[in-house]
């Protein structure tokens, strides 16, 4: 038989090995719950190569080398399996087919090589990537891709007998890898389930163009969590059969590589979350078994082989333990650095709201605050009319029913901290300065709920919402400022699904443009200009809202220069102040504010710019000789002065 025919015949297997592994896996998807009717369709399936070749890449190239390893490996097996296709699935047998069919596995082959190469010294391998299953695929994609070679290479006279044999074998093994291997659960279904993962990913609006600068008050921003629809008892997610099927999908679709478990903070911190660990744990409730196959870096303090789960038994704590869940600060920091885009925030918050809405279980101090938001309207439980009392001496118009004012000051949770305080006294200095027609909200002032949001409490969030939204409604403004970038998401994204629409502007971005307008022209002391200054970016601020540059302008207006950490803009490191972390408090071996303020010694750092009061609360509350903790508002003041 000449070798063609048997090229040809298995191309045709692993067609079927190929349909075989679809439909192995979409059985595990299809045990979740359904998406909302007409949301997806054929035509999706058509984004593919767009979101493939643009958005996925986007992120994989800020690793040079690996990006450079993907585009050899999967676009050569791409190409190769196009052609192979073509001239032996439609018997052509063109040996100019099989010439480019040669080229492209031989872009492969390299592919495959320097995948091996980055796993030949176990020691200096990195220790986020998984082993196991994941060292001998580069071997099986050479495999496949020499085979593919010789096909090529070898003439036709010679390509029998033996030779064909070898061939054939070398093709094969390859092939069952990336089909059968995957139906099972191998490395290869994350090619598989991550072109799907593309077309039919829970959060269509990451691919569209302008999503967050659309007019439509509806529409939900790429980083705001989606509103469940409590009246249809939409509680979140307490079994692997309660998440969307696009959801569980995209748990398929992990690589593995470990990104995320690289960027998470309580990671590095020794709490009990490892972000990877947790989609394969969701992975394994999808399918059912134990973690004890588990090739990857472990969850901090928990053992592997201990925990199991099955589609249709409680997650917490049979298949993952609630103070993982309670460990994540909601930075977006892996979701940032996931080279598939899968939403690991999305699946956390919404196995915390089944905790709190269906269990009432919290840790720490969070019931206690979700008690003081439904009773007084504050996280801490005080009297919402003394919210401003800090700037009863500087002059702040209050906001009034039938007054039109330019800027409306809301100044959040934070305003009844004395130390916060400081920077909204700076800010209003400033404006007071500058001549902004400016007001503050006032004695109505209540939470936005951001609080109670990312601690699963979807009811209060959207009871606090409306509230807010009311007082807001009653007033004349054309923008919200604010100094706390938790305000400014919840206000500028989040509040959309409830069908409003504010213009809203953090502080530090409207101090850069009053220098920039000439209202303001300050000018650092020397003892302040020739410090080493580093600025924080703040997660709600840089990943939730992609503002990096507008406080290094403000900044640099008063001639600082700002000396980086290795860690900033939309890759810096959280300050672990964000998701209620504070309040549910889980142990680990060191404090993520203290990994953190490390960051800015190694710099050298003797001031630490900050532009948002959880950033400064966490910062400043790291013991021991350290940088000093600064506002930009409180630094632009004080060159004002």
């Amino acid at each position: 038989m000449s070798p063609a025919f048997v090229i040809t015949g298995l191309l045709w297997l692993s067609m079927a090995g190929l349909a075989y592994a679809l439909a192995r896996r979409a059985a595990y998807w299809r045990v979740g719950r359904a998406t909302p009717a007409g949301a997806f369709g054929v035509a999706n399936l058509f984004t593919i190569p767009k979101r493939y070749f643009v958005d996925l890449h986007h992120v994989v190239a800020r690793d040079p080398y690996i990006a450079k390893t993907h585009v050899a490996t999967a676009g050569g097996a791409i190409a190769a399996l196009a052609l192979v296709f073509v001239n032996y699935g439609l018997a052509i047998y063109s040996p100019w087919l099989d010439k480019l069919i040669g080229v492209a596995a031989v872009t492969m082959l390299i592919g495959a090589v320097f995948v091996w190469r980055r796993r030949r010294d176990q020691r200096a391998m990195p220790a986020r990537l998984s082993r196991g299953p994941w060292n001998t695929l580069p071997w099986l994609l050479g495999s496949f891709a020499l085979g593919l070679t010789l096909l090529a290479v070898v003439p036709s006279a010679a390509a029998s007998g033996f030779v064909a044999v070898i061939i054939a074998a070398l093709i094969a093994i390859g092939a069952f890898a990336m089909t059968v291997g995957a139906a099972r659960g191998g490395p290869m279904k994350h090619a598989l389930a991550g072109l799907l993962h593309l077309a039919f990913h829970p959060r269509q609006e990451r691919f569209r163009a302008g999503a967050g600068q659309t007019d439509q008050p509806g529409a939900v921003p790429p980083t705001a969590l989606k509103m469940p629809e409590l009246d249809a008892r939409e509680y979140g997610v307490g079994k692997p059969v309660e998440f969307r099927w696009n959801q569980l999908l995209s748990f398929d679709a992990c690589v593995q590589c470990g990104k995320c478990e690289a960027a998470c903070p309580a990671f590095a911190a020794g709490q009990p979350l490892n972000p990877k660990k947790l989609i394969q744990d969701l992975v394994t409730g999808m399918v059912g078994g134990t973690d004890a196959a588990y090739a990857g870096s472990p969850t901090p303090g928990i053992a592997l082989g201990k925990h199991g789960g099955q589609p249709e038994l409680p997650i917490v704590s049979g298949l993952i333990e609630a103070d993982t869940l309670w460990s994540c600060t909601t930075c977006r920091a892996c979701v940032q650095e996931c080279p598939m885009l899968i939403e690991h925030v999305d699946a956390i918050v919404d196995m915390r709201r089944n905790r709190t809405l269906t269990e009432g279980d919290l840790p720490g101090k969070a019931p206690e605050v979700l008690a003081n938001l439904r009773e007084t309207g504050s996280a801490g439980g005080y009297d919402i009319a003394a919210r401003y009392d800090w700037a009863v001496d500087l002059n702040a118009r209050i906001a009034e029913r039938g007054k039109p004012v330019d800027v409306l000051l809301v100044a959040g949770e934070g305003a009844f901290d004395m130390r916060y305080q400081r920077t909204l006294r700076a800010l209003v200095k400033v404006l007071n300065r500058a001549g902004i027609d400016y007001a503050v909200l006032g004695p109505n002032e209540t939470d936005t709920g951001d609080v109670a949001r990312r601690l699963g409490d979807e009811a209060t969030f959207q009871r606090m919402a409306k509230r807010l939204i009311a007082t807001l409604d009653g007033l004349n403004f054309k923008r919200i400022v604010t100094a706390d970038p938790h305000v400014m998401h919840s206000l500028r994204n989040e509040y959309r699904a409830l069908g409003t629409r504010y213009t809203v502007q953090h502080h530090t971005s409207l101090l850069a443009e009053l220098v920039q307008s000439g209202k303001l022209s300050p000018k650092a002391s020397a003892a302040l200009a020739d410090k080493r200054i580093t600025y924080h970016d703040p997660c709600y601020l840089g990943r939730y809202n992609g503002e990096t540059e507008a406080p290094r302008r403000a900044l640099k207006s008063i001639g600082i220069k700002v000396v980086e950490m290795e860690r900033h803009g939309m890759r810096g490191r959280c300050c672990g102040g964000g998701g209620g972390a504070p309040l549910t408090d889980i142990p680990g071996k060191a404090r993520i504010p203290d990994l953190r303020m490390a960051d800015a010694r190694e710099v050298g750092a003797e001031i630490v710019a900050v532009g948002c009061p959880n950033c400064t609360a966490m910062l400043e509350g790291v013991v021991g000789p350290r940088p000093e903790v600064l506002d930009v508002a409180e630094l632009v003041a004080a060159a004002l002065e």
